[in-house]
């Protein structure tokens, strides 16, 4: 997916005054001056497809997502630090990694770009029913995103191992625990690299207090980098304030 639009300045201008209601004596006399510029950005979204197996909501790595249910389906919460560990490990592709350009001119022009995203390897390894749990309700069935789950009227849900993937989103929605799963999930893909210039690096402490993994520490005005800690999101490169800090997407991801 790649995706431009425009929006005249003057309508950005508008809604910037529109949305400045804490001026003391109102907005009547007030100008807005916007300055060109571009703004880099990116976004994880959680499409209706979500089959609700939450394994998201289990492999993210600072409780950043909002476990799904069976009446909606998992959300990104505020506290994302975009390491997309997430999408990687989405067995049906429904989260999604949008990078987004925003340039100031003239007119602000928008570009959105999707990511491809390496995916983990997940497997089945052992599914059962419990079948004096299961109540036939059907839910588990809604969600199965190879049907491999079949409950006919005044029976049992059924299993088809053969095609089941061990996404768990039957185990997940079903409210009495009559279905248990063990399955293998691959490990995270290393598609990005954080690279550490010490040369133009300060020793300002920003990236250590602000990494969720502790994987920057500065020891004796050194940085000591446990790439086996990183989880390759955003937050260090973003916060350096003198750019020593880059994250780089890798040229050989799949």
């Amino acid at each position: 997916m790649d995706i431009t639009f425009k929006k005249k300045k003057d309508d950005l201008v508008c809604e910037v005054v529109a949305k400045s209601t804490d001026f003391e004596h109102g907005i009547e006399d007030f100008k807005a001056e916007i300055e060109n510029c571009s703004h880099d950005q990116k976004f994880i979204t959680v499409s209706p497809e979500c089959v609700r197996c939450n394994l998201c909501a289990e492999e993210c790595p600072v409780n950043a997502i909002e476990d799904a249910k069976l009446t909606k389906p998992a959300k990104i919460k505020d506290n994302c630090v975009k390491c997309e560990i997430c999408a990687q490990t989405c067995p049906v592709n429904s989260i999604k990694v949008i990078e987004s350009t925003s340039d100031l001119d003239e007119d602000v022009t928008y570009n959105l770009k999707s990511v491809k995203v390496p995916h983990r390897t997940l497997r089945m390894e052992k599914i059962d029913v419990n079948p004096d749990k299961c109540t036939s309700c059907s839910n588990c069935t809604k969600f199965c995103p190879t049907n491999a789950i079949t409950v006919k009227e005044g029976e049992k849900a059924v299993i088809d191992k053969d095609i089941c993937i061990g996404c768990g989103s039957c185990a997940n929605v079903c409210g009495e625990d009559a279905i248990t799963l063990k399955r293998k999930l691959g490990n995270v893909i290393n598609s990005q690299k954080l690279h550490v210039d010490e040369d133009i690096c300060v020793y300002c402490g920003v990236c250590e207090e602000n990494c969720t993994m502790d994987a920057i520490k500065l020891e004796d005005n050194k940085l000591i980098f446990s790439e086996d800690k990183c989880i390759k999101c955003e937050v260090c490169s973003k916060k350096c304030p003198v750019g020593a800090l880059k994250l780089e997407r890798l040229s050989n991801e799949r």
